[in-house]
C-alpha cells in the first residue's frame, strides 16, 4: 500500500502530475524530463508538507486555540514544539475520486465535526492539465447548521533544477509581508523594503532564509497575481490574498533545494486574528483558484 493512497496520473502533451487519495495533494509535476515541483516517491510519506492541500486552515494557529461566535475551541498541538496547531485537518484524510480524464481528476471529502472543530465541510478539490499549465480548483461547503470559520492553502516546492535556491530569480509581486516571532505567527505588517524582502522585480534569493507572508499583492487584469520563480510562475486568483515563500530551512529533505510558494487565503493566525478569515455561513461555498505556468 503507497502511504499517500490512490496515484492518478494526468498528461497533457509533454506535461505528467500525479494528484494522491491521501489528502487529495499534488505528489509529482513535470513537463518532460523537467521537474516543475520537488515532489516525492509513491513510497514515502508526504514529507515537509509537499504538495499538500491545507483545510479548514493554512500554516499555524497559536496554542491550538481560539474563539468563534462566543465558544472556544481547542485543536490538537501538532506542532508541539512550537505549540502551534498546524496545516488544517485533512491533509492525511482519505480523498474519493469522484471524476477523472487523462487531464484531469477531482476528489471529495467530508470534514465531519469534531473537537476543536466543530463544524461541518464539503470538500472538493480538482486539478487538469491543458496547454496554460496545471490549473487547481478549491471548493468548500458549509453543509453543517451553523456559521463555520474557513481557510485554505496549499504547500507545493518548486522545484530548482540546481544545487541551491540562492542563485534563482525569484519575482513575488507584493507590498507587504507579515513580520513574526519565533513562533511563527505574525506580530506587525511591514512594507517589504523595510524588511530588505522586495521581490517585486525579478533578483536572486542569495543568501535570504525565506518563511515569510507576503500580501498586498498586484494584480493583472484578470485578479491574478503571478510570483516566478526562474521561468516557473505560479498565480493565484483573488480568492488568495496571500502568498507563504519558504526557502525551507531548517527541513533537511528540502533545505534550500527549492522554494514553497504557498497560495493562502488568509494569514497565519488567521482563526485568532481574523485577517483574511472567511466566515462560511450554512449552505454557503467558498471556491478559489490557483496555477502553474512552467514557462
Amino acid at each position: 500500500m503507497n502511504p499517500s493512497g490512490e496515484q492518478v496520473e494526468l498528461a497533457f502533451g509533454e506535461q505528467r502530475a500525479v494528484v494522491v487519495g491521501v489528502g487529495a495533494g499534488l505528489r509529482t509535476y513535470a513537463v518532460g524530463e523537467r521537474p516543475i515541483l520537488d515532489g516525492y516517491g509513491a513510497g514515502e510519506l508526504c514529507p515537509s508538507g509537499r504538495g499538500q492541500l491545507l483545510v479548514p486552515w493554512p500554516n499555524r494557529i497559536e496554542d491550538g486555540r481560539y474563539e468563534f461566535d462566543g465558544r472556544s475551541n481547542q485543536l490538537p498541538l501538532n506542532e508541539p514544539e512550537r505549540r502551534n496547531a498546524i496545516h488544517g485537518l485533512v491533509r492525511w484524510s482519505h480523498w474519493s475520486v469522484v471524476d477523472r480524464a487523462a487531464e484531469r481528476v477531482a476528489l471529495e471529502h467530508v470534514l465531519y465535526p469534531q473537537p476543536g472543530y466543530p463544524f461541518a465541510l464539503e470538500l472538493r478539490a480538482e486539478y487538469s492539465l491543458s496547454a496554460e499549465g496545471l490549473v487547481v480548483r478549491i471548493e468548500a461547503t458549509n453543509v453543517g447548521p451553523e456559521a463555520a470559520p474557513f481557510g485554505a492553502g496549499w504547500h507545493p516546492y518548486l522545484a530548482v533544477g540546481g544545487d541551491v535556491v540562492d542563485g534563482v530569480e525569484l519575482r513575488v509581486p507584493a507590498a507587504t509581508v507579515l513580520v513574526t516571532d519565533e513562533r511563527g505567527l505574525p506580530v506587525r505588517r511591514a512594507a517589504v523594503a523595510e524588511e530588505g524582502l522586495d521581490f517585486c522585480e525579478a533578483r536572486p534569493i542569495g543568501p535570504a532564509r525565506l518563511d515569510h507572508c507576503f500580501t498586498d499583492l498586484e494584480r493583472d487584469e484578470r485578479g491574478r497575481a503571478a510570483a516566478r520563480m526562474g521561468t516557473t510562475t505560479l498565480w493565484v486568483d483573488e480568492s488568495f490574498p496571500y502568498l507563504m515563500v519558504f526557502t525551507g530551512d531548517g527541513l533537511p529533505d528540502v533545505e534550500r533545494r527549492s522554494v514553497a510558494v504557498e497560495p493562502m487565503t488568509c494569514a497565519q493566525n488567521a482563526f485568532r486574528s481574523g485577517e483574511g478569515l472567511i466566515r462560511l455561513d450554512p449552505g454557503q461555498a467558498h471556491v478559489g483558484r490557483w496555477g502553474i505556468s512552467p514557462g
